[in-house]
């Protein structure tokens, strides 16, 4: 922040946008101030901001009709909303009218401070660009390569996503690249500098998650030996990734709900609570939607969690994209040993064209590192890639399960799936698990259900 920074208070009430222009010039930050839409505007026009800030109530309109001016008109500068204490409804639609973040009344002058210098880091769209960058350079997962329409609208979404606050649900297939979507929100937003923490909820037992999401006291239980945070206090200042979050049980979702309405944490043991400055990005496979249906998940946290969704594209609805995708992911594999990156032949390229790729992404990158390691010349030929054109299943052909109650029919396609999974991963539960959209722990479930076990186990 430096003394040149200009913010733009909305206000009609003189007391109100006293106390904001005293806290803002503290702070270094020239202040002007405006009690309407029409004196707000006119100071639009005139002067170059930073960052706008308006009362959601105002004599002539709203703050919602601020934020669709300040979108329309100066769609670089960050815009946030002052609601009335309770009002969820008004910041939630602020949000999605594209705001970069809200404060409910009474106006809490620590959050007034941390919310101002977040939206004056907010990076400018060169920087976003190189943030990009790197970011896929550091992910786990391919980068969102490609010129598609669904890949266009993804990487769109993503650069709006980043200029806001708001908290993020993406939804997607298993392997679809949603971890790497989120980093994405996150590096090219104001919380770039801070840390990224992604947290699998699925794979944390249920008696730890309270202790492992707020931390502990030390003595809080048997080998609780000195005091620990947890993920909220990790992520201070930057973006909590919650992956596989339909997987939390219920009681911890009463109280993410919780830290998450409260911007506070409590350690297990302890007796007084912390702040927490954390962004929440969360991810499923699953629909959420379905889940509040069926009971499984709380319908308030839902709300919370998905003001706005971000819907990552299976890889078949990319096929344009799979070639250029596919020669990334080639370069990256090879570029660790110094190998030379061998090229696709025409009849391997048209092969991964026509294949559904059940497993997305995380599947193509697997049959690339099989196939790299078979082939031997400077060119991987399709029966390399180890993999046959997209067929019906043979669960699927006329007959087949006619005269059988319902629930055997439902095993039986349910049971082909994962001997399906099984084969196409050689056998590799973990992996299988991940290409049916599962977790480890439902797979094994289901095989036992099923008799898999024993009749793998009868063929040696």
């Amino acid at each position: 922040m430096s003394a040149k920074s200009q913010i733009l208070v909305i206000d009609d009430e003189a007391d109100i946008r006293e106390l904001l222009s005293l806290t803002l010039a503290r702070m270094g930050l020239d202040a002007h101030c405006a009690a309407s839409t029409v004196e707000a505007y006119a100071l639009l026009a005139k002067n170059n901001y930073d960052l706008c800030l308006t009362d959601m109530r105002l004599p002539d309109g709203d703050g919602l009709t601020v934020v669709d001016h300040v979108v329309k008109h100066h769609p670089n500068l960050p815009v946030a909303v002052i609601t009335a204490h309770g009002s969820t409804e008004n910041a939630v639609a602020a949000l999605k009218a594209g705001a970069f973040d809200y404060l409910a009344k009474p106006v809490s002058l620590e959050q007034l401070r941390t919310l101002v210098r977040s939206a004056l880091r907010l990076p400018s769209p060169a920087q976003r660009r190189t943030q990009e960058e790197e970011a896929s350079a550091q992910s786990r997962e391919s980068p969102l390569i490609g010129e598609s329409g669904p890949m266009q609208a993804v990487r769109a979404m993503i650069g709006r996503l980043a200029r806001t606050q708001a908290p993020t649900h993406i939804s997607g297939e298993s392997g679809s690249g949603k971890e790497l979507a989120a980093r994405l929100i996150h590096v090219q937003g104001s919380r770039g500098d801070g840390p990224f923490v992604p947290v699998n909820c699925g794979a944390i037992p249920e008696n730890l998650m309270e202790s492992e999401f707020f931390g502990y006291k030390k003595g809080a239980f048997t080998g609780a030996a000195t005091d620990r945070d947890g993920f909220f206090q990790a992520a201070n200042g930057g973006t909590l990734f919650l992956d596989e979050v339909a997987e939390l049980p219920l009681l911890m979702q009463v109280k993410l709900l919780r830290a998450i309405q409260e911007k506070k944490v409590r350690k297990v043991g302890s007796t007084g609570e912390e702040s927490v400055d954390v962004r929440i990005i969360s991810a499923t496979h699953r629909n959420l939607g379905e889940e509040v249906k069926h009971g499984k998940f709380r319908q308030d946290l839902y709300y919370r969690l998905n003001v706005i969704e971000l819907r990552m594209p299976a890889l078949r609805e990319l096929r344009e994209d799979i070639a250029r995708l596919a020669e990334a992911i080639l370069r990256r594999q090879t570029a660790a040993n110094g190998a030379k990156t061998p090229r696709l032949s025409a009849a391997a390229l048209e092969l991964l064209e026509g294949y559904d790729f059940p497993g997305n992404v995380r599947e193509l990158e697997n049959v690339l590192e099989r196939a790299l390691a078979l082939t031997t010349g400077g060119e991987i030929r399709a029966e390399e890639l180890q993999i046959t054109p997209t067929r019906v299943a043979p669960v699927a052909a006329p007959g087949a399960l006619s005269g059988r109650p319902l629930p055997e029919k439902l095993d039986a396609v349910e049971r082909q799936a994962i001997l399906d999974a099984l084969e196409q991963t050689r056998y590799n539960r973990t992996a299988a698990a991940k290409l049916l959209g599962i977790t480890f722990r439902a797979l094994r479930y289901r095989m036992e259900r099923l008799g898999i076990n024993d009749e793998l186990d009868s063929k040696g």
